[in-house]
């Protein structure tokens, strides 16, 4: 404010406030030598409450650090005091350095490599797919409170046996307990692969997977594989229908049939190519077509690049599983019989029981290897030994056909007279 007289001289009165426009709130000492505090609005009840601060030094600079509140803290001048004695011993963090320590940690926990994050990460380079919500059902029931919260670094080789000794305890079958393992070490790749963590020590981290027998060997009598194909070609669902009849003529796996293009089909040669990337192999593979496939994929709608499209067609087909299972209960089929799977162990075993050869049978299922194929001997076999009593019953009816004719023609002994 300024006064302005005549021949008088210049008087300027300046009334600085503190920022935010409001006058600074009086300070009160106390009996403690660098203790004050201010009168503020009582937290929770009326009228007002005392505020204590304290002063002191650190590293040659003053510091000013808010002590706590009269009734909301308890604190005192005396408190305060002793307060003040262990910041300037270093006994105690100043609130300003805790709250920016707090923060550091809480920045750090939220990217901090743990289980649960790199399951996050897993899930979103995952496509959306039944697959992927069985793997979420297996990380929150098997992983997720035993290695969630916890680095692969801070995972031991003990922790991860314990939880498969533990998950066998308690009923759980050596696939499901496979599975969830083997879901911890694709979590774990994956972080290393996407740059996200270093690979763990061998030494420190090692996860074994129980052994499983995965030599199953689904056949079906002929009366079964007759009702099949009549559920199959009575089905509610077209798209259904037609993968497991594909599958019962060509042999296909699922992952085959449900990202199958019409492009990859020669209807004029009758094959399908299947490349490299699609099949996980190293060379594109060649899936021979009977008449009847032929005939099968003729008939399908050609309604999107795919031949089993999903909703929108930009993309295949991801759950048919309830109208499978449907046509499955329609055939009268066993509830462990895979609804799609099966189907291919079905036309091997078939080919196997029509003494077909394993080397035709592998070659036909495009098995890299043919240990993969022998689970299928024993149906060659049964079928070799089924022909080979068919040659000893023929055997031992032209021998007693033989002895029929010897005895019918042979001249009758001379009787003495």
């Amino acid at each position: 404010m300024a006064i302005y007289g005549y021949g008088a001289p210049r008087l300027e009165i300046r009334l600085e406030f503190p920022r935010g426009g409001a006058m600074a709130i009086p300070r009160h000492k106390t009996k403690y030598p660098g203790v004050f505090y201010r009168d503020a609005e009582r937290l929770g009840g009326s009228g007002t409450e005392r505020v204590y601060y304290v002063v002191y030094k650190k590293d040659g600079k003053t510091q000013e650090e808010k002590a706590g509140r009269q009734y909301a803290d308890g604190m005192t001048e005396a408190r305060a005091n002793a307060y003040r004695a262990e910041l300037i011993e270093g006994k105690r963090e100043p609130r300003k350095e805790k709250k920016a320590r707090q923060e550091a940690e809480k920045q750090a926990a939220a990217t901090r490599p743990t289980i649960r994050h790199l399951w996050a990460d897993y899930k979103a380079l995952r496509p959306a797919s039944r697959a992927l919500g069985i793997d979420e059902g297996r990380f929150n029931n098997f992983l997720a409170s035993t290695f969630g919260d916890k680095t692969p670094d801070e995972i031991a080789t003990a922790e991860v046996d314990k939880v498969r000794v533990q998950m066998l305890n308690a009923g759980k079958s050596p696939q499901t307990t496979k599975h969830a393992l083997a879901l911890l070490k694709r979590i774990i790749l994956s972080g290393v692969r996407t740059g996200r963590i270093d690979p763990p020590s061998p030494k420190k981290l090692q996860i074994t997977l129980p052994a499983v027998s995965n030599e199953k060997t689904e056949t079906l009598t002929d009366a079964q594989f007759d009702a099949l194909l009549v559920a199959a070609e009575q089905s509610d669902n077209w798209k259904a229908g037609a993968l497991v009849l594909l599958a019962l003529s060509t042999g296909m796996r699922r992952g085959e049939m449900l990202k199958l293009r019409w492009e990859q089909v020669n209807f004029e040669q009758k094959f399908i190519a299947l490349p490299a990337t699609q099949v996980k192999a190293r060379e594109n593979q060649i899936v021979a077509l009977t008449d009847f496939a032929t005939e099968l994929l003729m008939r399908l709608p050609r309604t999107s690049s795919y031949v089993f499209p999903g909703e929108t067609g930009e993309k295949p087909i991801t759950n048919l599983y309830p109208a499978l299972r449907r046509i499955r209960k329609a055939a009268g089929l066993p509830k462990d019989m895979r609804p799609l799977h099966a189907w291919r162990h079905v036309f091997a075993s078939r080919l196997a029981s029509n003494r077909e050869t394993l080397y035709v049978i592998q070659r036909l299922l495009r098995h890299a290897d043919s240990r993969m194929t022998e689970r299928y001997a024993h149906l060659a076999d049964e079928a070799v030994r089924r022909a080979a009593g068919k040659v000893d019953e023929d055997l031992r009816s032209a021998q007693g056909r033989g002895k029929e004719r010897s005895a019918a023609s042979s001249p009758e002994e001379s009787k003495p007279e």
